[in-house]
């Protein structure tokens, strides 16, 4: 009897920390960015296969060609094909996140 609460006990913990990851990893890969405000430091952070020097090839772009209007104007940056734009689809924002309303 003691040896099947032992393993209850330790199913139901694993099962918490499996679902404690579950909902840690859903919330990073939520975190958007909006590609016209954001610095390179955060670019590089919330964007897949993004680093700091893709990151300052956007910011580059912006000042030069203007803000982005879509996110798939992000495919006009050296260095950002399609592959990475799809990677990132969710996680690129243009203007503020929909949750900040106005009042």
């Amino acid at each position: 009897m003691f040896r099947f609460h032992a393993l209850l006990r330790r199913c139901l913990v694993l099962g918490l920390l499996w679902a404690l990851a579950t909902v840690a990893c859903a919330a990073a890969d939520t975190e958007s960015v909006d590609i016209n405000t954001a610095d390179a430091f955060e670019l590089a952070a919330r964007l897949n296969g993004v680093g700091m020097t893709r990151a300052e090839a956007i910011i580059h772009h912006r000042q030069t060609q203007g803000p982005f209007v879509h996110p798939d104007d992000l495919v006009r940056v050296k260095g950002i094909g399609p592959r990475t734009l799809d990677k990132n689809r969710q996680r690129i924002r243009i203007g503020p996140p929909a949750d900040a309303a106005q009042p």
